[in-house]
């Protein structure tokens, strides 16, 4: 028998290709996933290690630097207690060798065109530190010196020859606030992690640096390196007495910075992997359709052989093993290969982020025994599990087949049971996503999930009984436009109903998420597209790149540009109230109805001038909240005080949770944080107004002034860039899908070899034929997509009802334009799929065709 499965793997290998290539792709799609985010994670782990080789221990302060393990987060505002005193005092004892104190944030640098170098905003910018000698031991220079006083900057090498920047030139600089004119004075080489990754880095002097991130004198890390037989513990346990007592102030050794690091690469990368894997479980579950209908499809045509190896001694168990066999052995195969494709699928993958701009991915892949192990296993085991239903009802083939002949038709066994179990998941899974739709909330949103699955499990049982009526009456036009040839088409696509249902089946996956993406998209866009519609009367917002905010000296310019009639800067801040974080937008009262329009529920927005705030709807319902409660606050400055609510408004996407008058929360923050600056023109939006804020604020490019029109666009684009995200990851189920009908018709063709050759006997035409096999792939590729499109429109609306209740305006929208160009699409795609089967069909050969093998 083990013979036997040999011989049949090796003789139709052909046929079995299909299946190979469904399996080859899924485990390529795993084994790349799994080498790109290792060989990521080698890489970072390798840059980070060099990078704190030359550091004992680092001293942070939380407060002001939001990425303290790397020394290059954003700032807060908030005042560093790491002062130049804390340096000498550090470098005063007895275990050290050098200290340095550090100073880092953002730097927006502009390229030779005027454009952003760095688009993810990856240029930073940092102190340079002169030694006794005139250098800085981190940061030699290639070329000139370093930067000594206001004005001056130095540039690293990569970032210098990328741009042509050369020693002498002058470029922009900008943080947040106007754009500095700086002379590049020096061009350095450095081993910074991020500069490797692809960012870019620049120095001021440390008087600068800290003027534009912190104030005069004060750090957000110092780095000190330990003498020789001071080990980084030891030296860590000197500095700890020494630093200033706060609970923001962290003491790490370097093997401490490594480690935490490599933990944060591990997190970061391992939600990108797992959503990358998930996508290769959808692409493998489509193949398991594929499998099981190429295995049931080889059985049916092995009918005799199976009935005679029974009469002559096999038994069931048997010829199980046997299928089974075969199937392990394809499985087995296409892993290996897909293990192989997955390997160029990471290098590849590597190499997008290095034609990106990064340079962290420049590592030779990394394949590891887990990968190894986990790719075979999946590719294996997945095409097992499929062909063991078809391996059970090979076993049945009672040996008294053998005297029957392979074309005898195949009776239809009733299909009440399995319609019965279909009706009974269906009808569950879309009880539970009805309920979890109305009930909302986590409950919610576990029903709706529960729901899905049992929906779609019971549509793909149901779906030989769906699919004969519904072929059946799209044939109609088939035999209305094509005659005979859409006639045999139709009776074809329903003869075999399970057959039929397999192969939609797999397109119908991919469909459904494609389907639910859309819909979803669509009505989240037009719901923000009216809330910016609705509740703005700015006809531009001043912001900045990154989600950074605006800088404060910019108000005065925006103020003075001609045309400008009122503005408002959105001051994001956050509160404490009843022990958990408020936030809130802190907006100029006097111009607010000039530029805002909330939709009240109650009171009033006059209230904002009394010093009182408005509050969404979401307060009223989570916290009791209504016009005239008072709410108890501690402001970021530590005071405490009361704040009256003077009035509610429907939730709203673009404007925040609460908002107040500036002039009230102003006194009690730190440092204001403008997310954007909202502008109305005397008369109205004009080229001529947009140019202008553009001048007053410094041609910055890190400013965006945007119409309205264009607010709805950023908005709509992000929504469009991750559904793109979403669509690519999902081209690799639709190809599987593809192949299944390549393989599903090519079988079929062989199936019905001899029919076809009495067809072209009795003169039906070759064109004929080819046609046929055509119209059949299209209606079952069709069916596929509209069955898809329903149950994802479905699943989309009760995704909406749940997420209504955290956006306003939420509202189901349907593309329907859209959707129809699936179907036209997966008809398209199922003509493409027919074209080899066709030839196939109308070249056999009559007489060979017509003869009993």
């Amino acid at each position: 028998m083990y013979r036997t499965a040999l011989r049949n793997v090796r003789v139709h290998k052909g046929r079995l290709l299909m299946t190979m290539l469904a399996v080859l792709f899924g485990t390529a799609f795993v084994a790349g996933t799994l080498i790109f985010s290792d060989s990521i994670g080698q890489s970072v782990k390798d840059s980070v290690s060099d990078s704190y080789s030359r550091i004992s221990v680092q001293v942070t302060d939380t407060a002001v630097n939001t990425d303290p393990d790397s020394g290059a987060g954003q700032h807060t505002g908030a005042r560093s207690p790491l002062t130049e005193s804390t340096v000498r005092r550090i470098a005063a004892l007895p275990g050290t060798r050098s200290a340095r104190g550090t100073v880092t944030g953002f730097a927006g640098l502009s390229d030779p065109h005027g454009d952003l170098v760095g688009s993810r905003g990856n240029t930073r910018g940092a102190n340079w530190v002169s030694s006794a000698g005139g250098q800085d031991p981190e940061y030699p220079m290639a070329q000139g010196t370093g930067p000594t006083s206001a004005g001056m900057i130095a540039i690293d090498r990569r970032t210098a020859s990328d741009n042509g920047f050369k020693v002498g030139d002058t470029v922009r600089a900008a943080v947040n606030g106007p754009v500095l004119e700086m002379t590049v004075t020096g061009i350095f080489t450095t081993d910074d992690p991020r500069v490797r990754a692809g960012g870019s880095l620049v120095l001021f002097d440390t008087a600068t640096a800290q003027r534009l991130y912190l104030e005069p004198g004060r750090y957000d890390n110092i780095q000190v390196v330990a003498k020789p037989g001071t080990s980084q513990n030891e030296l860590r346990g000197e500095i700890l007495p020494v630093v200033p007592h706060s609970g923001n102030i962290t003491v790490k050794t370097g093997a401490r910075l490594n480690a935490d690091t490599a933990a944060q690469s591990r997190s970061s990368m391992s939600g990108m992997r797992n959503v990358l894997l998930a996508f290769a479980g959808i692409a493998l579950f489509v193949g398991v359709f594929l499998i099981a209908n190429t295995f049931t499809m080889l059985i049916a045509q092995r009918t005799r052989e199976l009935a005679l190896l029974r009469a002559i001694g096999a038994s069931r168990r048997q010829i199980t093993h046997s299928v089974l066999l075969e199937a392990l052995l394809v499985g087995a195969g296409a892993s290996v290969a897909g293990l192989v494709t997955g390997i160029g699928i990471g290098a590849a993958l590597q190499g997008l982020m290095g034609s990106m701009g990064s340079h962290v991915s420049t590592s030779t892949p990394v394949v590891s025994p887990t990968t190894v192990l986990v790719t075979l296993l999946t590719g294996t085991m997945v095409t097992a599990l499929a062909a063991l239903p078809p391996a059970l009802r090979a076993s049945r083939v009672a040996p008294v087949a053998a005297m029957r002949g392979n074309d005898t038709p195949a009776t239809h066994k009733s299909l009440v049971v399995r319609n019965s179990i279909g009706v009974a998941l269906a009808g569950t899974g879309l009880a539970l996503v009805l309920w979890g739709a109305v009930r909302g909330g986590s409950a919610g949103d576990l029903l709706v999930a529960g729901g899905a699955v049992s929906t779609l499990v019971g549509a793909f049982v149901l779906t030989p009984a769906l699919s004969r009526p519904s072929i059946a009456l799209a044939g109609l036009l088939c035999t209305w436009l094509f005659g005979i040839s859409g006639t045999l088409a139709r009776q074809n696509a329903v003869r075999n109903p399970r057959r039929t249902a397999a192969t939609a089946s797999a397109l119908t996956v991919g469909i459904t998420l494609i389907s639910a993406l859309t819909v979803l998209g669509a009505s989240v866009t037009h719901a923000i597209d009216r809330q910016v519609t609705q509740n703005m009367r700015a006809d531009y917002a001043v912001s900045t790149l990154l989600s950074l905010p605006v800088a404060p000296t910019l108000l005065p310019a925006i103020a003075r540009t001609p045309g400008v009639a009122a503005y408002s800067a959105m001051d994001d801040q956050r509160l404490r109230t009843g022990g958990k974080d408020l936030s809130v937008t802190g907006v100029d009262a006097k111009s607010f109805d000039q530029l805002i329009v909330p939709n009240m529920v109650s009171g009033s927005t006059t209230a904002l001038r009394r010093g009182e705030i408005l509050v969404d709807q979401d307060h009223v319902v989570n916290d009791g909240w209504s016009v005239g409660s008072t709410v108890p606050v501690t402001y970021p400055d530590g005071d405490n005080g009361r704040l009256t609510v003077g009035g509610v408004y429907q939730n709203s996407e673009v404007l925040g949770s609460v908002l107040m008058s500036r002039s009230v929360l102003s006194p009690h923050t730190a440092a204001p944080f403008y997310s954007t600056v909202l502008v109305k023109g005397v008369t109205g939006a004009t080229a001529s107004l947009q140019q202008a804020l553009k001048d007053s604020t410094g041609d910055n490019p890190l400013i965006n002034v945007r119409t309205k029109q264009q607010m709805r666009d950023h908005f709509s684009s992000q929504i469009s860039l991750l559904l793109d995200a979403m669509y690519a990851l999902l081209a690799m189920a639709v190809i599987i899908a593809i192949l299944g009908v390549v393989n599903t018709l090519a079988l079929a063709v062989l199936e019905r070899k001899r029919e076809i050759g009495m067809l072209r006997a009795v003169g039906l035409h070759r064109s004929a034929v080819r046609r046929m096999v055509r119209l059949e792939s299209v209606l079952i590729a069709s069916f596929g997509a509209a069955l898809g499109i329903a149950i994802g429109s479905f699943l989309a609306w009760a995704g909406v009802r749940l997420l209504s209740s955290a956006m306003t305006g939420l509202t189901t929208v349907f593309p329907y334009e859209q959707l129809a160009a699936y179907v036209a699409g997966a008809a398209l795609v199922g003509l493409l799929a027919a074209l080899w089967p066709a030839r196939r069909a109308a070249r056999l050969n009559v007489l060979d065709s017509i003869r009993t093998d």
